[in-house]
């Protein structure tokens, strides 16, 4: 889905002594819908998808610390520091209210988008993405630390890992193997000298599940209207583990995608934009899927 699409400003704002590189698509007279990225995404990633929701919304993006053009400092990151980042955006551009969508990691950023200041959000939006620690994903996310530590030549090994474990069968079927090939080059390039920003967001995630039980109460206060659409074949984070969130947040509905998995926004795009597009004209969970 290339473009030539550019974005109509951008710049960068200060997050705890360091840049953090935004984009902005529209001049700030509609709506925006704020794109979370995933670990391994940077902003131009979304570029292919902007036109799905631009021009009746504005588009907001930014690279979190150790993404795209924003700061790759090798330190501890903080998720909730993250979501932080984009009310700074927002304070700067002039934008009170918008509507989040995150993917992935992206949807642990915009879940702490919500506890901390779900007075600025009109609706959420949530895909790939779980709440509570569970073993597995904690198995997962030690292995995939396991190989960032190996060095350049077993992060190639991670990258094939991770392409075979996150897209649903009829997506692989139908790109093929060959299809994926340069996605996940790209990926290799473009962390392969840089393996540390994986490791400092992937780290970030331990004291984030640590204060979880301890944060549900502020979780369970969210009103915003919260959609979970996962991917239905989702693999890298089962759907038991997705549909937890329904269990915390008041006022969600489910979603799932049928024939998709971890990355359903890139394997059936026209659906799940479409489904995102009917949930933000509605502003409300009662929309027609």
């Amino acid at each position: 889905m290339a473009t030539g699409l550019e974005p109509t400003e951008q710049g960068s704002v200060e997050l705890d002594g360091h840049a953090i590189h935004w984009e902005r698509f529209g001049k700030g007279q509609r709506e925006a819908v704020l794109l979370l990225n995933g670990l391994a995404m940077h902003t131009r990633a979304w570029y292919g998808f902007v036109p799905l929701l631009h021009p009746e919304y504005d588009v907001l993006l930014y690279d979190y610390l150790g993404q795209g053009e924003s700061a790759k400092p090798d330190e501890p990151y903080s998720i909730a520091r993250l979501a932080d980042a984009a009310v700074i955006v927002m304070n700067h551009l002039g934008i009170e209210k918008l509507h989040a969508m995150g993917i992935s990691y992206g949807g642990f950023v915009a879940l702490e988008l919500a506890r901390q200041h779900h007075e600025r959000l009109r609706t959420l939006t949530l895909s790939g993405i779980l709440l509570h620690p569970e073993e597995l994903f904690e198995m997962y996310e030690a292995i995939s630390l396991r190989f960032y530590g190996l060095g350049p030549e077993a992060f190639g090994l991670y990258t094939h890992y991770l392409y075979e474990k996150i897209f649903g069968e009829a997506f692989v079927r139908r790109v093929t193997r060959e299809g994926l090939e340069p996605m996940r080059q790209r990926f290799e390039d473009r962390y392969r000298d840089q393996i540390h920003c994986l490791v400092r967001l992937t780290e970030a995630q331990d004291p984030h599940f640590a204060a979880v039980e301890a944060r549900l109460p502020e979780y369970r206060a969210v009103t915003t209207p919260t959609l979970v659409m996962p991917g239905e074949q989702d693999r890298t984070i089962p759907l038991w583990q997705q549909k937890r969130l329904l269990e915390v947040f008041p006022n969600s509905r489910w979603l799932p995608i049928p024939q998709s998995g971890h990355t359903a926004h890139i394997e059936q795009p026209e659906r799940f934009f479409g489904n995102l597009l009917a949930f933000l004209r509605a502003g409300s969970l009662d929309f027609a899927a």
